[in-house]
């Protein structure tokens, strides 16, 4: 079956839903669907690296997660992290709009900053992301658009190979999520996230899946090979993002 191109699935009654503010950075060319990336975090396992700012397949991991959410549809991109001058002009080259914002304190945890994000969104459906995707496409957020329109649910998420949630590889109804979070008083984006009932996904991965993330430098080595393609490949069969269940919920760099 194809894949609908995102933000054509939605529905032409949710193009209107959301009266855009002149107030939210960016927000008049948020459409009918916006991205949120986060995209701070201390990178604690990289010893303090710009973890989004390392370069997969030279280019850097947050700019290529930003291009995935524009090419699905996203016509506005927020994310939660320090400013990239350069991020902006790439997605302007795209129809798309950037801004940047932070939670308070930073560093806070991925809840807080979703809240701070989700405060610059106008449009009725977003792409909730982490930075350090580096293999994520387009596609595959498309697939997750099709997946949440089709059934009518709240959002939907990638699942990996082993059946584990990817919350930070996700799509939602802002007016749900905002719901969700005015009452949630916890740090765990499970927590607030898993009552929405989300649609889970599945996709085939191609050469790497879309899953993995660059939490160490044994990560970020195992995405480089995997760029390169088959023949820097051995050795990182463990690097396909299943090596901790609780992996992405635990990591004390907001999960980005």
């Amino acid at each position: 079956m194809a894949v609908p191109t995102g933000a054509e699935e939605l529905g032409a009654e949710e193009l209107g839903a959301e009266q855009v503010s002149a107030e939210q950075v960016g927000a008049e060319r948020a459409g009918p669907l916006a991205a949120l990336v986060l995209a701070g975090g201390r990178a604690r396992r990289l010893g303090g690296a710009d973890k989004p700012g390392i370069a997969i397949g030279g280019r850097a991991m947050v700019a290529a997660v930003a291009a995935a959410a524009a090419g699905a549809g996203a016509g506005h991109v927020v994310v939660v992290g320090p400013p990239r001058p350069g991020l902006a002009g790439e997605l302007a080259a795209r129809g798309c709009a950037v801004a940047f914002t932070s939670e308070q304190p930073p560093g806070a945890g991925p809840v807080p900053a979703l809240r701070a994000g989700l405060q610059l969104i106008a449009a009725p459906w977003l792409i909730l992301l982490a930075a350090d995707l580096p293999f994520l496409q387009d596609s595959h957020l498309r697939a997750l658009l099709t997946a949440a329109t089709g059934q009518q649910a709240s959002g939907a998420m990638l699942v990996d190979d082993q059946g584990r949630p990817q919350w930070l590889a996700s799509c939602w109804r802002a007016a749900d999520l905002a719901a969700a979070l005015a009452g949630y008083q916890g740090s765990s984006l499970g927590g607030v996230l898993g009552p929405l009932r989300p649609v889970e996904v599945t996709v085939a991965p191609d050469r790497a899946p879309p899953w993995l993330d660059c939490d160490t430098p044994e990560d970020v080595a195992a995405a480089r090979a995997l760029s390169r393609g088959p023949d820097h490949q051995q050795g990182t069969d463990h690097q396909q993002g299943t090596d901790d269940p609780q992996r992405r919920e635990a990591d004390d760099e907001h999960t980005r």
